[in-house]
């Protein structure tokens, strides 16, 4: 029994640390980009780009790939900022996330390279869908706003906020919003004026809020994480991309 065990121990450890992200390497132009895809792009797939929070690639955006690999996608991490510019403090972040922010166009291309490089690793160009965290989810919507041709888009504790001198425009994707119930950085206005872009839009979209949650609710390294409100969020994003993937 004990050998066993052993065995049926060293191959889940085996299946873990074989389970890897490799770099992808693409230009803005003369600016050097670095996304992480996850390593089963052997054979055309399903597949997800994630928009990092605001400080770039990280622990939390690595787990979701690796997690989303185990559901048959290929992943691919997106690199926003570009090597050299990745911000080491909280202002660093929130100064090149809101110029990102104000110039949507600019973010908005950054994310169509990335999805451009996920394509070349063999994702299915007909069955991509894009989620996204804090900063990433407020790109998950600027998809949607782009017109961008993927099925589907989850901002998950995102900014929901537009500039009211934007009009709105048709939404064609499905769009699935994860709204911590106690995020100080979303307003009323923010969450109505969101709805009534997706109306105006006619898209097909939801909104689910957790409650008791903060911010960063998701994040296992920040203050803000609700572990059963993220293992619901993490169950209704995998539903969602199922729905529209699968």
């Amino acid at each position: 029994m004990k050998k066993i065990i052993a065995i049926l121990s060293l191959a889940m450890m085996t299946n873990i640390s074989a389970q890897t992200l490799k770099n992808v390497a693409y230009k803005d132009g003369s600016q050097k980009l670095n996304a992480l895809v996850t390593d089963n792009t052997n054979q055309k797939r399903p597949a997800v780009l994630i928009l990092p929070a605001w400080k770039g690639i990280d622990n939390e955006a690595k787990q979701a790939a690796l997690d989303l690999q185990k559901e048959g996608y290929i992943a691919l991490i997106a690199d926003i900022y570009g090597e050299g510019n990745i911000p080491k403090t909280n202002e660093e972040a929130s100064k090149i996330a809101t110029s990102y922010k104000t110039d949507y166009k600019a973010y908005q291309h950054r994310i169509n390279l990335a999805l451009e490089a996920l394509i070349k690793q063999n994702a299915d160009p007909k069955k991509i869908a894009v989620i996204g965290y804090c900063f990433g989810g407020t790109g998950a919507l600027e998809v949607a706003r782009a017109g961008f041709p993927v099925e589907g888009v989850v901002s998950i504790h995102g900014g929901l906020a537009k500039d009211k001198s934007r009009p709105n425009s048709m939404i064609k994707t499905k769009v699935l919003v994860e709204n911590p119930a106690d995020d100080k950085s979303v307003t009323k206005d923010d969450y109505d004026n969101l709805i009534k872009e997706m109306n105006e839009g006619k898209a097909d979209w939801q909104i689910i809020t957790y409650a008791n949650s903060g911010h960063t609710f998701t994040n296992p390294e920040s203050p803000d994480y609700n572990e059963i409100m993220a293992k619901r969020a993490w169950k209704h994003t995998l539903m969602f991309l199922a729905e529209i993937l699968k």
